[in-house]
């Protein structure tokens, strides 16, 4: 319900502008719509290249089609983290186009059509890079939370 308010409250404030064409406006207010999301929501920055890592880290174990990667997660996470496909395709069709995975049609577990994705030589790589830099956060974190 604050949310609702919020954007009534940015609606009277004339936080989003009528625009001439509905397509025009439907841009525009997408636009706006995602300054908001940005300033009016706390702070997620820490937390924005977990989905990468985890991500980078199953296929590290063996290639997998996207519902694979989302049940694996869920698994090696005891089901703290559940990715949804509005997620996860995004963040592995970007990650391919970042050279970090490649991907080949297959058949599933269920004899449907797949597209698997595995990790590439640079995505091992910038999983060593994550890796490291997630252990370097959570060794910080750690230690803020252990002061008394």
């Amino acid at each position: 319900m604050t949310l609702l308010n919020d954007i009534r409250a940015q609606l009277q404030q004339g936080f989003f502008k009528p625009v001439a064409s509905t397509a025009k406006f439907r841009i525009e207010y997408l636009h706006e719509w995602d300054n908001y999301m940005k300033t009016s929501l706390p702070a997620t920055a820490l937390l924005q290249g977990t989905l990468d890592v985890l991500i980078l880290k199953v296929l590290a174990l063996e290639p997998l089609h996207g519902l694979g990667v989302s049940r694996r997660i869920a698994q090696v996470t005891g089901n703290t983290f559940q990715v949804k496909p509005g997620s996860l395709f995004p963040a592995l069709h970007r990650m391919e186009e970042a050279g970090w995975l490649s991907s080949s049609w297959g058949e599933s577990e269920n004899t449907r059509r797949a597209k698997f994705y595995r990790l590439t030589k640079a995505g091992t790589r910038q999983l060593k890079e994550e890796t490291a830099q997630w252990t370097r956060i959570s060794a910080a974190i750690a230690s803020a939370l252990e002061m008394s």
